[in-house]
């Protein structure tokens, strides 16, 4: 959610109105599932996906006529049917897609959307919520609105009067559903920034693991202790970039909880010992040590006469990474970041 958030809000801040395509229902093997998002531009160009193929265009082409009408749709796709065929696609399912249009002059709905990116960036709980109509027949459709964990609403609020309760509760899942509350219909969505990586070392893996992790929803942190190489020359994508005294202090001003993945990449055994004794006394959803077994086993031993337990020991991933044989950076990068998903997913 965090880059199509941020790229629709800079379309918004500099006056282009778009049409959003939001995935509302999906059963079956349908491609994306609900919550999935796509923006079409007045120049027919997208951002993000639904599924891709023909399903896609032919929604690009109910976004062309959403652009004329400023009116929302919604619109069931059979991918198990004849339109499957007609679709070319080889999942099959059911989808209910929401297409809308979004109003850059619409100040409310900027203040939503910038609100959105805000709880994001600052890691706070929060829920998008869309009201629907309840009747088949009819859909029309209000204006989302932002509500923040502590109850404060941002944007129009329509219908649920002042017991939002139900729609916080929501905040504690990753995942968009359309609910029911007092007799009306909503798509919830709550705002996450998918976990933050933080990668200790900026070496040639920290390098390709820092392109992959942002690429999939994770703010990524990277730290290092030298300069020349923890530089935005090098991780151009990455959301922050730490340059630290020494690693004996990696943790200082560190905000880590259970939504924290700690990656250890360093440039020898003993920065990952020091930085593993650290991690190990965060509340991090997850610990991943890179090296082999002898080594991994050499600082674990090490650990054990400092004091650290085997249930401290078992909260780590090492050898770091989804076993697929990798031996190059590029592969490593991608073994850990499968691991991280992995981890998210069961997490959530």
């Amino acid at each position: 959610m965090k880059k199509l958030a941020k790229a629709l809000l800079h379309l918004l801040k500099r006056g282009e109105s778009v049409v959003q395509a939001t995935i509302l229902n999906q059963s079956g093997s349908a491609p994306r599932t609900a919550g999935a998002k796509m923006i079409i531009r007045p120049d027919k160009s997208i951002m993000g996906t639904i599924g891709g193929g023909q399903l896609e265009a032919m929604v690009q082409q109910l976004g062309a006529a959403v652009f004329e009408t400023k009116k929302p749709v919604i619109k069931e796709f059979n991918l198990t049917g004849p339109e499957k065929g007609q679709m070319d696609m080889i999942c099959g399912g059911r989808l209910e897609v929401l297409v809308e249009y979004l109003d850059a002059t619409n100040n409310r709905l900027l203040n939503v959307y910038e609100e959105t990116v805000n709880a994001i960036d600052f890691r706070k709980k929060a829920i998008l919520v869309t009201p629907l109509s309840s009747r088949e027949e009819d859909y029309a459709i209000s204006e989302p609105f932002l509500v923040k964990a502590d109850g404060s609403v941002t944007g129009a609020l329509e219908g649920p009067g002042q017991d939002l309760s139900s729609f916080v509760s929501l905040a504690k899942s990753r995942y968009p559903q359309v609910i029911f509350f007092e007799g009306k219909k909503y798509l919830v969505e709550p705002v996450s920034n998918g976990g933050t990586v933080y990668i200790f070392g900026a070496g040639h893996v920290s390098q390709k693991l820092a392109y992959l992790t942002t690429m999939v929803d994770f703010k990524t942190v990277v730290l290092d202790d030298r300069e020349e190489f923890a530089c935005k020359e090098r991780f151009p994508a990455v959301d922050e970039i730490i340059v630290l005294e020494s690693f004996e202090q990696a943790f200082n001003n560190l905000d880590i909880d259970r939504n924290s993945y700690i990656v250890i990449v360093t440039r020898g055994h003993a920065h990952d010992k020091t930085v593993l004794a650290q991690a190990l006394n965060t509340s991090a959803g997850y610990i991943g040590m890179i090296g082999s077994k002898s080594k991994r086993n050499a600082i674990y031993k090490a650990l054990k006469e400092e004091g650290f337990t085997d249930k401290d020991i078992a909260r780590v991933f090492s050898p770091i990474g989804l076993e697929i044989l990798a031996e190059t950076p590029e592969e490593i990068a991608v073994s850990i970041t499968a691991e991280l998903i992995k981890v998210r997913a069961g997490q959530n």
